[in-house]
């Protein structure tokens, strides 16, 4: 319930004021990606400005979630050792359970 109350409080909000974003960014501008010659159609990209943006907040957050994922990449290797051991043990405390119940199966009874 807390989720959806926040949910509504903060990407609610968020999507009006991108919307309206949107709306008042509709105007074309080009990217040049030739400094020296700017006019060079061949390094230049019209669109609409709100186009660019969520080009760049996608490539951004792909880009912070790849390094994200390599930065995390010890701590997954470590909790997957740290899984194989755990089962290892469970094994091993499996067999002496069983160990234990052989021996006192043999045992005389009182």
């Amino acid at each position: 319930m807390t989720r959806k109350i926040v949910n509504l409080l903060v990407l609610l909000p968020l999507g009006i004021i991108l919307i309206v974003f949107c709306v008042a960014n509709r105007h074309v501008v080009t990217l040049a990606f030739n400094p020296f010659r700017p006019e060079d159609q061949f390094l230049s990209m019209s669109a609409p400005l709100f186009v660019f943006l969520f080009v760049a907040l996608m490539i951004g957050m792909v880009l912070g979630a790849a390094v994200t994922w390599f930065t995390q990449g010890k701590h997954r290797k470590r909790a997957r050792q740290e899984a194989r051991e755990a089962v290892r043990w469970h094994e091993e405390a499996d067999r002496h359970k069983t160990r234990a119940e052989e021996i006192a199966g043999r045992l005389p009874s009182n």
